[in-house]
């Protein structure tokens, strides 16, 4: 009933095209669990959009400030209170480019923001900072400091806007050591709460190794195994994950099925996985079994953002059988 409600205020907010206004009460009732609840359609980017404009209000972030500096963002005085404010305006700039900016030339730099203000939570710990040490010592100090960071919250959306950030230019990620800096963050979610936005640190390391490039040498480069022993947490796929003894591999019966509910756990494995590795008549039997599943009311927004691309990835593994 509570869902029921909010999408019918967010109706009425955004009915008749009058300008959307949200306040942060009402923008953080929106989000429950790890989805922000709201529907896949232009009032749902209407609704978002609102939000981070709540929520660059309530931090007092003023317009001339510059989001894609990591400098400016980080020196802008935000009060420890304002902590969880900052952890949702970098989950709400991911969502805002995953979910409705594919394509559009402000994706990339949307993703940055996000991480921007997500290594600015992680910056209002000092002990974070104490640890990582001032700018321009080795890559090894911020991995001490991830190591002893708590709020999950920060250190995810940091990660996980970073790494998509990445992905745009896998070889000007691996120069700047985005890889071994998402490595650290995700390895600590999975220590902190392995569970959290529905596994979705396995999620990240998975599609994370299967994406790098096939680089002549060093550790991280493309990694099959690695990739498919940490999508075996997030999928119930026993025959396929007998198949590579790693060391990042669950133990036999260790699956969740909750893991099930939140579609992108199945496309991602045949998006990063399957597809990559030409195993087609496995991904056609996955996007079958997703496609023929309701969205149902936990993870609205994502949900269908997994049917939409199932629904894409489906035409295009027929082709191949």
């Amino acid at each position: 009933m509570r869902k029921l409600l909010l999408f019918t205020m967010l109706a009425l907010l955004i009915g008749g095209g009058a300008a959307l206004a949200i306040t942060v009460d009402e923008a953080v009732a929106l989000f429950q669990g790890s989805d922000i609840m709201i529907p896949h359609s232009d009032e749902g980017r209407a609704t978002l959009e609102a939000m981070i404009g709540t929520f660059r209000g309530a931090l007092a972030v003023p317009d001339d400030l510059d989001e894609l500096e990591e400098a400016d963002v980080t020196g802008f005085e935000v009060d420890l209170t304002h902590k969880d404010v900052v952890n949702k305006l970098s989950q709400a700039y991911y969502t805002l480019a995953d979910a409705f900016l594919a394509g559009d030339p402000e994706e990339r730099n949307t993703y940055m923001k996000g991480r921007n203000w997500g290594f600015k939570s992680l910056r209002m710990n000092p002990d974070f900072v104490a640890v990582e040490g001032e700018a321009g010592d080795s890559w090894e100090e911020f991995v001490e400091a991830v190591n002893q960071e708590a709020d999950i919250s920060a250190l995810y959306w940091a990660g996980a806007n970073w790494l998509r950030w990445g992905e745009f230019n896998p070889l000007q990620a691996v120069v700047a050591l985005i890889p071994q800096q998402t490595d650290a963050i995700s390895k600590r979610c999975i220590e902190l709460d392995d569970t959290y936005v529905n596994y979705g640190s396995y999620r990240a390391l998975a599609a994370f190794w299967a994406g790098l490039p096939k680089l002549p040498a060093g550790n991280y480069r493309k990694n099959w195994s690695r990739s498919l022993g940490y999508f075996c947490h997030i999928v119930d796929e026993p025959e396929i994950c007998a198949d590579w003894d790693c060391d990042v591999c669950p133990e036999p019966g260790e699956f969740d099925p909750a893991a099930n509910e939140y579609f992108e756990n199945r496309v991602f494995f045949v998006e990063y996985y399957l597809m990559q590795r030409g195993m087609w008549n496995d991904a056609k039997r996955i996007l079958d079994q997703v496609l023929s599943e309701p969205i149902g009311e936990k993870f609205p927004l994502y949900n269908a953002i997994s049917l939409e691309k199932a629904v894409g990835f489906l035409k295009e593994v027929e082709e191949h059988l």
